[in-house]
């Protein structure tokens, strides 16, 4: 079986940890899996290369168009205003065929490398249950490894995931633009 890393903590940079394993992988010809929980914009980065990157990588998404959170607001982040809208039912429809997509991947495909982009933060949001996504890597292929992201992370990954890292915020900016290329 491979290993699992967990990349968590309220830092910036847990994705992009993520994609630079995913790099390496496809480096090296090794399939790569993406699945991102809760988000849905086609102009970020690791979504717009898919393309040139085949047949190695895939990415896929599982969630609406819509800054989520547990109460409604605004904030603001990188220049940019962002209505924050609370959990829907469709929120948790399209985590669970998140996770059902990532069982089907690990079953027919097998990928070298499945990421479960903000995993944790579904979680933590309870838009998916802890003994599921436990189910799914008890079940692994042997030759997958998997990277699980997102703030939060359950107790019950940190314990299962094999390495796990704390993204800390220690500075940055009070006001910033977001960067095309960085940030998304």
């Amino acid at each position: 079986m491979g290993y699992i890393y967990l990349y968590t903590g309220i830092g910036a940079g847990k994705t992009t940890n993520a994609l630079g394993l995913a790099l390496r992988s496809i480096g090296h010809k090794r399939s790569v899996v993406i699945i991102q929980f809760l988000k849905w914009r086609k102009d970020i980065g690791e979504y717009k290369i898919k393309d040139s990157l085949k047949p190695y990588y895939e990415i896929y998404q599982f969630g609406r168009p819509a800054w989520l959170g547990e109460k409604e607001m605004t904030v603001s982040l990188g220049g940019q205003k962002f209505q924050i809208e609370s959990f829907k039912d469709v929120d948790k429809k399209l985590a669970k065929e998140g996770l059902e997509f990532a069982k089907k991947v690990l079953k027919e495909k097998k990928p070298h490398l499945l990421v479960l982009d903000e995993i944790n933060l579904a979680l933590h949001w309870k838009l998916l249950d802890i003994k599921d996504v436990l189910e799914l890597l008890d079940n692994l292929p042997e030759k997958t490894d998997v990277v699980l992201t997102g703030r939060y992370a359950p107790k019950e990954l940190i314990e299962k995931a094999d390495f796990v890292n704390l993204v800390e915020e220690v500075k940055a900016p009070k006001e910033f633009k977001l960067t095309k290329g960085i940030q998304y």
